[in-house]
């Protein structure tokens, strides 16, 4: 259906935003939970490398979401499954990927481009934060953290390179919550479908 992508995004344009809101709360709460289950069980004896713990929690989860064995390896993007990593991170990684996704998506419209740019801000908070003591783990420890989500951030925009050409030729799709402003947004591209058609048809002929 739609793009043929299992991720929110397409599934809110395709069935609307309670579906898409649905499929997002499940792939954030795998995520949540999963960290939540690792906290549970080294918060004591693992307290000095506890982040890097949940980083690689929420690694195998993306990896897993991206990548299910059960759809022959071809899942989603990833971000919805991000964010439930970032919730489970700290309330400061969840302010500021909550104020920079719904900033760049209610002025640009580009689910994508909101994505990409919480995944800049949660690459560049893991060094910064992490270089002043944020994360009270050892220089070795704190490499370990910035290649994992260096990993994580590669594969998120390698995973949205087609997004990414789209939005340098601006042509990239708008996704809105508004159910009017959905069906608007389908017959246009309905309309930009038929007319490509058309174009390519007078070509042949």
């Amino acid at each position: 259906v739609g793009s043929k992508n299992a991720g929110t995004t397409n599934v809110l344009r395709t069935l609307g935003t309670k579906a898409g809101l649905i499929v997002f709360a499940g792939d954030a709460l795998k995520c949540i939970i999963a960290v939540f289950i690792i906290r549970l069980i080294y918060s004591t004896t693992c307290a000095d490398r506890m982040p890097l713990l949940m980083l690689y929690t929420g690694a195998g989860v993306i990896l897993g979401h991206n990548f299910p064995f059960y759809l022959k390896f071809k899942g989603g993007k990833g971000i919805a499954a991000t964010a439930g990593m970032i919730i489970s991170f700290s309330p400061l990684f969840t302010a500021f990927g909550v104020l920079t996704f719904f900033s760049t998506f209610f002025i640009t419209h580009y689910v994508s481009l909101g994505s990409l740019l919480v995944y800049l801000g949660f690459m560049i908070e893991l060094v910064v934060l992490g270089e002043h003591g944020f994360f009270h783990m050892t220089r070795p420890l704190l490499m370990e953290l910035y290649g994992v989500g260096l990993f994580l951030a590669v594969m998120a925009y390698a995973r949205h390179w087609e997004n990414i050409k789209r939005l340098l030729s601006h042509t990239e799709r708008k996704t809105y919550l508004s159910k009017k402003k959905q069906e608007e947004q389908k017959a246009k591209m309905e309309a930009e479908t038929a007319a490509n058609v058309q174009t390519a048809e007078g070509e042949i002929k």
